[in-house]
């Protein structure tokens, strides 16, 4: 079997366990795509929270103004009656102290008037220009990665096996939930069920809706493609489900992280570092 470095085999007279497989299960490009991934949503991530800082509100619409509310989130400093200054996020019209973290943040003694605090931007300073310059190069780095992995996992029926889940992985379901939940993990040839649909959602849902909603902010792709502004219900629209869908990729990304853990790190890393992997010995396979 030439994907298989080690057979899982049965010594019949000493009835010995069957040894682990170790195959080659991810492919370079998903190796690659995968890395350069993780490292433009780390700079995108904190390079859009300092271009946040310049304007810390949300609004659904087309426009903001003073003379109407469709703010849905925001962050701000207000004097409190003592006299001293806080930091104040505001949720759908429900308002929280977040002093220290939101709004207004610093060492002691050097407080700033921040909606994110400085250890979350990049620039740790307020520079709204680096931010945007950054932040477009690691947004358009990540759109060309996209399109190198939409073709090979095409062209290599990574797509087609491991991100769209098929009638029998649907069937899977309820078992895998309650094997996750009981934190019984199996390392298996393929994604289960659960990994084809995060994965799906984040390459075929959020990675798109990301990139189309950054290009609806822009105002030189709304002269050239104005239908991204009627599809989004609006510039400021589209900026608040830019920010609700970088919630979720952070989001993602932390579950993400914990189930590496938990599955074991260091085989789950083999296969994005070296493309190995190693399964559960498979039934059929014993002799």
């Amino acid at each position: 079997m030439s994907t298989v470095e080690r057979a899982a085999t049965r010594d019949v007279d000493t009835g010995a366990e069957p040894r682990p497989i170790v195959i080659k299960r991810q492919s370079i490009w998903t190796r690659l795509t995968h890395w350069v991934w993780v490292i433009c949503l780390f700079f995108l991530l904190f390079t859009g929270l300092q271009i946040f800082n310049a304007h810390p509100s949300l609004y659904i619409g087309q426009q903001s103004g003073f003379e109407f509310s469709n703010s849905i989130f925001s962050i701000s400093a207000q004097y409190k009656p003592d006299g001293s200054i806080g930091g104040y996020t505001t949720i759908f019209g429900n308002t929280f102290e977040t002093t220290g973290i939101f709004g207004y943040s610093g060492p002691e003694g050097q407080e700033r008037v921040r909606a994110f605090p400085a250890w979350l931007t990049i620039p740790s300073y307020q520079d709204l220009a680096t931010g945007r310059i950054v932040h477009f190069f690691f947004g358009w780095l990540l759109v060309a990665t996209m399109f190198v992995w939409f073709l090979a996992s095409f062209i290599n029926g990574h797509l087609r096996r491991d991100i769209i889940p098929n009638g029998a992985d649907i069937r899977s379901l309820p078992r895998d939930v309650a094997a996750h939940a009981r934190l019984r993990f199996h390392h298996t040839r393929h994604y289960n069920v659960l990994q084809k649909l995060s994965y799906g959602i984040v390459l075929l849902i959020l990675f798109p809706l990301i990139v189309l909603t950054g290009l609806t902010m822009s105002p030189g792709m709304d002269v050239a493609w104005p239908w991204l502004v009627d599809l989004f219900g609006g510039r400021q629209t589209a900026r608040t489900i830019h920010f609700i869908v970088m919630v979720l990729l952070v989001g993602f990304f932390i579950i993400h992280i914990v189930m590496v853990l938990l599955a074991g790190p260091i085989n789950t890393m083999r296969s994005m570092i070296t493309g190995r992997y190693r399964i559960d010995p498979e039934p059929e396979a014993e002799q």
